[in-house]
Formats: C-alpha cells, sequence, structure tokens
C-alpha cells in the first residue's frame, strides 16, 4: 500500500526534464493517478487483513484501491504509532517519483477502515512496525520479480518499467493457483494484478503470495510467483520461453 510519491525521489532513468532519448513511455502515460501503493496481508500477523478494497467507493483512488491517507490517530488507538514513510525503489508511471509506503498510523487507520477490531488481538507497538516491514519487503521482492520478466524487453524500452496502478484479489484465485491447489498444494493467501508501463504499452501482471513459513531476519516470508497475464500473443509467448529455459537449464 505506497501512498503518496515523495519529492524528488530518484530511480533509475530518471526523467527530472522531460523524456529521455529513447525513453518513449511519457507519450501515452496517463496522468490522473497518484503514487500510492501496493498493500496486501501478511500472513505472519493474521490479524492484519487487506485494507484493499475497504471505504466508500467514492473516495477511492483508482489506481491503488485504496482509502485517501490518513495520518491522524484513531479515537480509541492504544499507543502512538509512526508517521515516518518509506520511499520504495518503484518508479510512479505518473510522475517523476517514486512510491512512497504507507506509515504505521496511516496502515493502521486502512485497517480500521475495513473493519478491524485491534482490541481483540494482544497488539503490541512493535508489531507495527514488523507489519510494515513485512510489508515493504514484499513489495519490493514483488517489484524485482517484474523486473526478470522485463529485461525480456530492455532493447524496446531502455528506460525499464515503471508502476500504473494495482489491485488486490485475495479472494479471486488466479486459474494457476487452482491447478495447483487440485494438485494437493495450498492456494495462496493473497494475489496482486499489478499494471505497469512498458514505454507506452500497459502490461499486467499477476502476483500470488504463498506463506513460506517464519519470517526471517529479513522480514522476508512469502514465496511469490509472479508472471505476465495472459492479455497479449506478447506474454504468451513471454511464458513459453521461460518455462522452455527453466525445463532446459
Amino acid at each position: 500500500m505506497l501512498v503518496t510519491s515523495s519529492p524528488g525521489a530518484s530511480s533509475s532513468c530518471r526523467r527530472s526534464a522531460g523524456p529521455a532519448s529513447g525513453c518513449p513511455m511519457h507519450k501515452d502515460v496517463p496522468q490522473q493517478q497518484s503514487c500510492s501503493g501496493p498493500a496486501h496481508q501478511e500472513r505472519a500477523y493474521e490479524y492484519v487483513q487487506c485494507p484493499m478494497k475497504a471505504g466508500a467507493k467514492d473516495d477511492i483512488d483508482p489506481s491503488n484501491m485504496m482509502p485517501p491517507p490518513n495520518q491522524t490517530p484513531a479515537p480509541d488507538q492504544p499507543f502512538p504509532l509512526s508517521l515516518v514513510r518509506e520511499e520504495s525503489t518503484i518508479p510512479c508511471a505518473s510522475a517523476e517519483k517514486n512510491w512512497v509506503y504507507p506509515s504505521e498510523q496511516m496502515f493502521w487507520n486502512a485497517m480500521l477502515r475495513k473493519g478491524w477490531k485491534w482490541n481483540e488481538d494482544e497488539l503490541k507497538p512493535e508489531d507495527m512496525s514488523n507489519i510494515i516491514k513485512i510489508h515493504n519487503k514484499n513489495n519490493e521482492q514483488a517489484w524485482s520479480e517484474i523486473l526478470k520478466w522485463e529485461a525480456l524487453h530492455a532493447r524496446e524500452c531502455p528506460c525499464g518499467p515503471t508502476l500504473v496502478r494495482f489491485g488486490g484479489k485475495a479472494k479471486e484465485f488466479s486459474p494457476r493457483a487452482r491447478i495447483r491447489s487440485w494438485m494437493g498444494y495450498e492456494l495462496p493467501f493473497d494475489r496482486h494484478d499489478w499494471v505497469v508501463n512498458r514505454c507506452g504499452q500497459e502490461v499486467r501482471y499477476v502476483i500470488d503470495y504463498y506463506d513460506g513459513g517464519n519470517v526471517d531476519k529479513n522480514y522476508q516470508f512469502t514465496i511469490l510467483d509472479v508472471r505476465p497475464a495472459f492479455d497479449s500473443m506478447t506474454a504468451v509467448w513471454d511464458r513459453m520461453k521461460v518455462a522452455w529455459w527453466r525445463w532446459t537449464s
């Protein structure tokens, strides 16, 4: 759940003074989105529910399906929460900035908006800090996997992709996840669809989140299955190539 972008944020192939040579992505990038970013539930803290579809529809940001950022402490909040927000490494398609992760307070408020009852859990201040670190780590991991796929198109898009929008679909299992479950594997605990801009072309990625066990020292526990959706022949060809490489290498 990255929320607004920070001014002056940097990323690879920055476009601060205008479109860079060989970077046509500016031509068709929609400008209505704010750079508000990914959120999903954390299995390590089972009381945390995905706030992705929370709140009234009339104030939901279509770029991230999130309510407006809220840094105001809740009336019955048991302890103060940090307002500090970390900048991601994920470039935003609608601005010369990177997406920015939510603060502890913003995450808390988003969960409350969804209907989470904090007083039903034995919650400690350090729990929210750990949740934010796990959340941020998972999103950085997802972007890293997307960049591996996008490397197949480095020649046609030398600047690399930017993130346009995303949405959580925790209860909408992908066909691949369902087939795996029929074979005896567990279902993912969450799913996201991320749409990236590949120099003017929008490409959708499906991300299934699987439980990888205990959280390690780097706040990572999730196993990600990231792949381009079957929305085009290019995506089909990319997946066929990668499948062949995996089987033959």
